[in-house]
């Protein structure tokens, strides 16, 4: 309950107060929770991706959770890709204090958790979770990589992260992010814009980033969901991770696509070329997985 109040005034004060003083203020209960980072919990279970997968409406069904606690500002903390250099306490910080999760009267609290969408892609990010969060759960979701793409490309136009039109920003993909991979890797500090903005189809290669997720922590600590199952069927695919999480049933009564963008239909010729760019790819991850990915049903 806490982290909905959060949520509902944060969401208020946006459509009242100029960005500049929402800004300050989150600014302000950052450094607050460094002051009482000792005093706080860390996760129990992340979900890591992937982009633009329907990770904001699982965000918001387990924020809604009477036994979930969310971070206390804000769903994309993106400490363990982007905000690594920053330590520990910075990211403990964001978390709620144990006294309201667990020990005042009344809370019904289990589990606490956070949502960032670039840990499954970043080369590091799983690594660092393996180190920073023994025995932490992942959650992943995966989406028809041809819709992914497309859906992402648009994000990042609205964004401004990206000026050219989906084909050319595709044919653009392998310069743009060419040796970013291994930067990434060879330097800790280093950011990559295109790695983070532009990867379009790599970001699709689910398997590849599923076994570097095994290496790193195991395969009894990911959790696989798709997309479409989920919207599909969406009460017992979230039931399903709930058992898996160890979390009481709760069923929502509704789950809305959060964050949709809809745009023109794709050209269908583009769409058969990307669809046998990711068949093998899918069939990879179809092993991995135990089954067909709904958009190969």
């Amino acid at each position: 309950m806490i982290g909905n109040e959060i949520r509902a005034l944060t969401k208020q004060a946006k459509k009242v107060l100029p960005a500049p003083v929402i800004g300050a203020l989150r600014a302000g209960m950052q450094g607050m929770g460094m002051l009482s980072a000792p005093a706080r919990t860390l996760p129990d279970f992340i979900i890591i991706g992937a982009q633009r997968s329907g990770t904001t409406s699982l965000y918001r069904l387990l924020s809604a959770h009477p036994a979930v606690a969310r971070p206390t500002a804000s769903k994309g903390i993106g400490y363990f890709d982007v905000n690594y250099a920053r330590g520990m306490r910075w990211y403990r910080g964001h978390f709620p204090l144990r006294l309201t999760t667990g020990i005042l009267p009344g809370s019904s609290v289990r589990q606490v958790f956070e949502s960032s969408g670039y840990y499954c892609f970043h080369p590091l990010a799983a690594e660092r979770i393996s180190k920073d969060l023994p025995g932490v759960k992942l959650v992943m979701m995966l989406r028809d990589p041809v819709e992914r793409a497309y859906s992402a490309h648009r994000h990042e136009l609205v964004r401004g992260f990206e000026t050219e039109d989906f084909e050319t920003a595709l044919d653009l993909e392998g310069r743009r992010l060419a040796g970013e991979n291994q930067r990434l890797i060879d330097d800790p500090q280093y950011q990559s814009h295109s790695h983070r903005h532009h990867a379009y189809l790599r970001r699709g290669l689910y398997a590849q980033q599923i076994r570097r997720i095994h290496e790193a922590v195991g395969s009894d600590r990911l959790y696989l969901m798709d997309a479409d199952d989920f919207f599909r069927h969406p009460i017992e695919e979230f039931r399903e991770l709930l058992k898996w999480l160890g979390l009481p049933d709760s069923i929502p009564d509704s789950v809305p696509a959060e964050n949709a963008q809809p745009r023109a239909a794709m050209d269908e010729q583009l769409r058969a070329r990307l669809r046998d760019y990711f068949a093998a790819p899918d069939s990879e991850l179809a092993e991995l997985m135990g089954k067909t990915p709904s958009w190969r049903r």
